[in-house]
């Protein structure tokens, strides 16, 4: 079995929904974690809570 090779993430050049959801992951104190071992690597609570605070974060911008 391959890994897949991971390929950096440049957060200076992301679709600002995808932006969002890294802000959100910093917020929470997640980013480094989501960095270097992926989002698989957060639990269900943690990613369900990114995207609760994603979906609240673009009702406010409407």
């Amino acid at each position: 079995m391959s890994k897949k090779k991971e390929k950096k993430i440049d957060l200076n050049n992301l679709e600002p929904e995808e932006k969002m959801k890294y802000e959100v992951a910093e917020e929470l104190g997640l980013l480094d974690r989501v960095l270097s071992e992926g989002w698989k690597s957060l639990t269900s609570k943690e990613t369900g809570r990114i995207g609760g605070m994603v979906t609240k974060k673009k009702r406010e911008k409407q």
